[in-house]
C-alpha cells in the first residue's frame, strides 16, 4: 500500500518552507511520496494569485527536481477554476483505490477548512495534515507536523515588489526564474 502526501496550494512563489515541511512530513508520516498540486486558483483566494497559474507550476517544477521523493500534478491547473479540493480528491481516491491518501495544508487553512467543498466527503476520501510553521500548540483532531519557519509567499512577494533580495529563501532555481519572468515586481502584496 502506497502512502501519498497530496500538497495543494498556491505556491505563489513557493518557498523553502513549503520544501522543508514536505520533506519533514515525508519522514515523519513515512509517505512513499509528497505530490505539490499548485492550484488554478483557490475558492479563498479569488483574484489573489499574482504570478500566473502556468508560472507558479514552472516554480513548483524547478523547486522539486533534485528530491526524488516530491513530484508534481498540474491537474488542478488544467481544470477550470476555481480549484476544489474534493475533485483532486477523488480523482487521486479513483487512481490509489487502496493506498492512504493524506492531503497537506497550512495552518492557515484550520479555520475554513469546514467551508471547503463538500468538506464531509473530503475527510472520508483523505487523511487531512496540518503543516504548521509556528511553535504554537495547535488542537486540532489532525495530525500536525510542526517546524518553526518564519517565512511566507507574501513576504517574498513584498520583498521582490521592494527590490529586496530573496536569496536563501527560495531554491536558486526559482530565484532565476523569478528574475527572468520579472514576476512580483511593482506593488506590495496582501497576506495569502
Amino acid at each position: 500500500m502506497l502512502r501519498l502526501g497530496l500538497y495543494g496550494g498556491s505556491f505563489d512563489p513557493i518557498h523553502h518552507g513549503h520544501l522543508i515541511l514536505a520533506r519533514q512530513t515525508l519522514e515523519e508520516l513515512s509517505l512513499d511520496r509528497v505530490i505539490f498540486i499548485p492550484a488554478a486558483e483557490s475558492p479563498f483566494k479569488e483574484n489573489q494569485s499574482c504570478a500566473s497559474a502556468a508560472d507558479r507550476l514552472a516554480m513548483v517544477q524547478l523547486a522539486v527536481l533534485a528530491e526524488p521523493a516530491f513530484f508534481v500534478d498540474a491537474l488542478e491547473i488544467h481544470r477550470s477554476a476555481p480549484s476544489y479540493t474534493i475533485d483532486t480528491a477523488r480523482t487521486y481516491r479513483g487512481k490509489y483505490p487502496g493506498d492512504a491518501l493524506f492531503f497537506l495544508v497550512g495552518e492557515d487553512h484550520i479555520s475554513t477548512l469546514p467551508k471547503w467543498n463538500e468538506f464531509g466527503e473530503l475527510e472520508r476520501l483523505v487523511q487531512f495534515v496540518i503543516l504548521s510553521r509556528s511553535d504554537l500548540r495547535l488542537k486540532v483532531d489532525y495530525p500536525v507536523v510542526q517546524r518553526r519557519l518564519d517565512l511566507s509567499s507574501t513576504e517574498i512577494r513584498n520583498r521582490v515588489a521592494n527590490d529586496l533580495p530573496i536569496s536563501y529563501l527560495v531554491p536558486d532555481r526559482v530565484l532565476q526564474y523569478i528574475q527572468e519572468r520579472n514576476l512580483y515586481r511593482g506593488d506590495v502584496y496582501r497576506s495569502g
